[in-house]
């Protein structure tokens, strides 16, 4: 069970590179070991962007959907990481075989 954050920014954004140091915080106080984190530069992935439906940075996507278009605030994110963790174990109790 890993839950996947993408993360994209734009060079130079000073909001973006706070923006990534406050969220990797709480990926490591709620589970580094079930999250793995990506950044993504939309300058230079911009085809990818657009497909998810970013339209400015920064912006959040887990699990290959955008989850939130804008910067949310800590306690959002917190919540939506445990929600889906809390989900993943669940599945993974009734899917033995997903593994």
């Amino acid at each position: 069970m890993t839950i996947k954050i993408e993360a994209f920014y734009s060079p130079g954004c000073s909001k973006c590179a706070q923006a990534k140091e406050m969220l990797k915080i709480i990926v490591e106080e709620i589970g580094k070991d079930c999250i793995t984190w990506r950044d993504v530069n939309v300058l230079e992935e911009i085809d990818y962007a657009v497909e998810l439906g970013v339209l400015s940075a920064p912006a959040i996507a887990i699990d290959g959907a955008l989850v939130f278009p804008a910067l949310p605030s800590a306690e959002k994110f917190a919540r939506e990481l445990r929600k889906r963790l809390e989900q993943a174990v669940r599945d993974d109790v009734q899917n033995p075989s997903r593994k």
